[in-house]
């Protein structure tokens, strides 16, 4: 995933204290078209991640185990409030992932024009929450269909994880790997490998990625 753009030095200035913002936006096009847009508004400082920004604007087509990933360590950062651009929500299950991933507004892809993208921004820093009407009919209506599965006795349950699982998964979300998720949990490298292919085995998943994506998706870690 693309790193955030920022202006330097000579970025704009205007009246009063402007929102620092990061972009993030896998597809080079996607993040540079987001980028030109605020660049251009005074309101606005565009930096580094690493320069702590009031705002982190995560531009994607839709929602995969990657950014759902991002989303998650994004969500982790107490120094930021994060905003979603998005093409599409394939599905109500997707829109409510986003929202568990600490998601405060989100923007359609095809209606992120300048002023539109300003007022996400600014609505964001402000802690205010943004969703489209539609949206959250859509969200409402899935998280409705769950509590009737979840009253359902025919129901099928959602897989859990042991407190050893859930924590190695949130140690691979913030992109440890096998050595350093060892060090952390004070297990040997060939437990934490046994460990994470049991999860994958048992989930019939494909990989760590999608393990984590799974994971978060159902609210296990």
């Amino acid at each position: 995933m693309a790193q955030p753009d920022y202006n330097g030095p000579d970025s704009s200035s205007g009246a009063g204290e402007r929102v620092t913002v990061a972009v993030y936006a896998p597809d080079p096009i996607l993040h540079v078209g987001v980028v030109h847009q605020l660049r251009q508004r005074p309101e606005i400082e565009l930096v580094d991640a690493a320069d702590r920004p009031r705002v982190s604007l995560v531009a994607v087509d839709s929602v995969d185990d990657e950014t759902a990933a991002l989303l998650y360590r994004l969500r982790h950062d107490s120094s930021t409030r994060t905003g979603l651009v998005v093409g599409t929500f394939e599905s109500g299950d997707a829109l409510q992932r986003v929202i568990e991933c600490g998601v405060t507004a989100v923007l359609r892809r095809s209606e992120a024009d300048q002023d539109r993208l300003l007022r996400l921004v600014l609505a964001i820093a402000n802690g205010e929450g943004v969703l489209p009407g539609d949206l959250l009919a859509k969200l409402l209506d899935h998280v409705g269909s769950l509590q009737r599965s979840t009253l359902d006795p025919h129901a099928v349950s959602l897989s859990t994880l042991t407190s050893r699982e859930a924590d190695m998964l949130r140690l691979v979300s913030e992109g440890l790997d096998t050595a350093e998720i060892a060090r952390k949990t004070s297990y040997s490298e060939r437990t934490v490998k046994n460990v994470l292919h049991e999860i994958i085995t048992r989930l019939h998943l494909r990989n760590r990625t999608h393990a984590v994506g799974y994971a978060l998706r159902n609210g296990l870690i």
